[in-house]
């Protein structure tokens, strides 16, 4: 199982990066917060101080085609919110 599938950059997630020193990960749906932890810090080589996750359920989605109406879902993801030791950051945008 990979834990981490990717980091999520995006306006509200650079923000807490910014301000909070907070990083974004979508992250597989049976991780817990032990393994998200050791993931994350094997992978980048910081302390993590702290790990929030939550379960987004994909949400319902219609479409009017010739055929009617075709009725499906987006994909359900789990989100975890790490918060960094101070003085410490993640550079996604370097090789590894």
């Amino acid at each position: 199982m990979e834990i981490l599938k990717k980091p999520l950059l995006t306006e509200k997630v650079t923000q807490l990066t910014e301000k909070l020193n907070r990083y974004a990960f979508k992250v597989d749906h049976r991780a817990n917060k032990i393994q998200i932890k050791s993931a994350i810090e094997t992978m980048y080589g910081v302390n993590i101080t702290a790990v929030n996750t939550m379960k987004y359920v994909g949400k319902l989605k219609t479409r009017n085609t010739k055929a009617g109406a075709v009725q499906g879902r987006s994909a359900t993801y789990k989100k975890a919110i790490i918060t960094l030791k101070d003085g410490e950051t993640i550079d996604f945008y370097s090789n590894i």
